[in-house]
């Protein structure tokens, strides 16, 4: 039997609809540093979704006045996909996208295991901010989450003296 409700439909997105100059530039990839920051799904050119919560809605609305103010146009809506199908391939997307940079987190810190001390820890403590900043666009959390924490915190001296007792 399916564990979720069947009359449960797709849930609440917020989406913004951008169009900014190319010239100047900067504005233009400074919008796009921060919607990659808050890593969102790419629908189409100038249209970006987010699950909708009190924050992502509010970090769109921002980011809809500074490409406004930079001379373009923008709007932010709530909507639903029509289909369970749509809302999950987005959301397979987003998962996707983390799960890449899990991987890479996790490859980096197999490579620090090797490193002196010093060194090692260091290494752990960038990734664990990158975890971190990782962590809050990811909304659909993958595998590789768990994996990617579990490799960073190897690095820490007592989890490695503990492996080599």
């Amino acid at each position: 039997m399916n564990a979720e409700p069947a009359a449960q439909g797709p849930g609440e997105w917020v989406l913004l609809s951008y169009r900014i100059p190319r010239e100047p530039s900067t504005p233009r990839i400074s919008v796009w540093r921060k919607l990659k920051q808050l890593g969102v799904a790419q629908i189409s050119d100038g249209l970006v979704a987010l699950p909708a919560d009190a924050r992502t809605r509010e970090h769109l609305d921002w980011i809809a006045e500074e490409v406004v103010e930079a001379g373009g146009t923008a709007t932010v809506w709530l909507a639903r996909p029509t289909a369970r199908a749509q809302e999950h391939h987005l959301a397979q997307t987003m998962a996707q996208a983390r799960a890449a940079e899990y991987r890479a987190v996790r490859a980096e810190a197999a490579h620090a295991r090797s490193l002196p001390e010093p060194e090692r820890l260091r290494a752990m403590r960038r990734l664990r901010t990158q975890l971190r900043r990782i962590a809050r666009r990811d909304y659909f959390p993958p595998p590789e989450r768990r994996t990617a924490r579990e490799a960073v915190e190897a690095l820490h001296p007592d989890h490695t003296e503990q492996e080599s007792a």
